[in-house]
């Protein structure tokens, strides 16, 4: 199942990097002053999106719509509009305000790159990039349920979600969080996006409630422990396999459910976890081997 993933992973990654090329486009080489001003942002979007990651946000949308036969190109648009998103995310995260990070998944971060205003830019021109994607025609698929589609990108991605968890995490800095306040900024910093990730497929394929809240439930329990899984990396990691600075928690003085909970019980709650979100997926029989083996790798993962 292990091979059988990682096949998987490759072959989605493949089918959203086609859809991520033919959205960003190429860079224009003119030698025209406005064109040139607009390829180096094409340029950095590119730099921060393109051949970079696992793809494991799309990886959970293509891998739920398949749960109930979406088309691969209605489904792969959807998936990169979440990539895009998270990549988006990533730039600003990186930026001297936020975490202050000059190296991503091996090689210099954006703004080290480029320039932080460059930065921040491609960031911005990611995240609206994502929304016309998705309004983008779709056939086959009610413009109502592409509705839905933005509707709940933007709430994963706003101050219900990423962007609201991570001013959380910033103010948290240096103060002392019960498990609670550390599991609601986790959720919307992290998780929010997972399981949107995941909904994106039940909402093209028409799930039933009951698949639906079970999906909700599985990404709910995925995404806690991505993050836990996270965490524990930046106690345990190694920077070579991780491709950043690691121990970056500890010195920024954030609280974490490693640092309240300590390493064994901390693992202990990953298995859980993993076991909580492989239960929500008994009404998919077989069909969601697939993501099971996820729920797995996720908590095994080593960067």
């Amino acid at each position: 199942m292990a091979m059988d993933l990682l096949s998987k992973l490759g072959e989605h990654a493949a089918t959203v990097e086609r859809v991520l090329v033919n959205a960003l486009g190429a860079t224009d080489s003119s030698g025209k002053a406005t064109f040139k001003m607009k390829s180096r942002l094409l340029e950095a979007m590119r730099y921060a999106t393109l051949d970079q990651g696992k793809r494991f946000r799309p990886f959970l949308t293509l891998e739920t719509a398949t749960l109930f036969n979406v088309g691969l190109h209605n489904a792969a648009k959807a998936a990169a509009a979440v990539e895009m998103i998270h990549c988006y995310s990533l730039i600003h995260d990186d930026l001297p305000a936020m975490d202050d990070d000059d190296m991503r998944r091996g090689r210099p971060t954006t703004h080290i790159a480029f320039d932080e205003a460059t930065a921040i830019l491609a960031g911005d021109a990611l995240l609206t990039s994502a929304f016309e994607l998705l309004a983008e025609p779709m056939p086959g698929i009610d413009t109502n349920v592409q509705l839905q589609l933005i509707h709940r990108l933007a709430s994963a991605s706003g101050v219900n979600g990423m962007a609201g968890g991570q001013m959380m995490d910033l103010l948290a800095e240096g103060s002392t969080l019960d498990r609670k306040q550390i599991d609601l900024i986790q959720e919307l910093k992290t998780g929010a996006l997972i399981q949107c990730s995941i909904e994106f497929g039940a909402l093209l394929g028409n799930a039933t409630t009951i698949q639906h809240h079970a999906l909700i439930g599985y990404g709910h329990f995925l995404g806690r422990a991505f993050q836990l899984a996270d965490d524990l990396l930046d106690v345990e990691g190694e920077e070579a396999e991780m491709g950043k600075a690691l121990g970056k928690d500890e010195a920024a003085g954030k609280a974490t459910l490693v640092s309240i909970l300590g390493l064994e019980a901390a693992r202990k709650l990953l298995d859980d976890l993993e076991s909580q979100a492989i239960e929500k997926l008994n009404i998919f029989g077989t069909e969601a081997d697939t993501l099971r083996a996820a729920a797995k790798f996720v908590s095994q993962r080593r960067n």
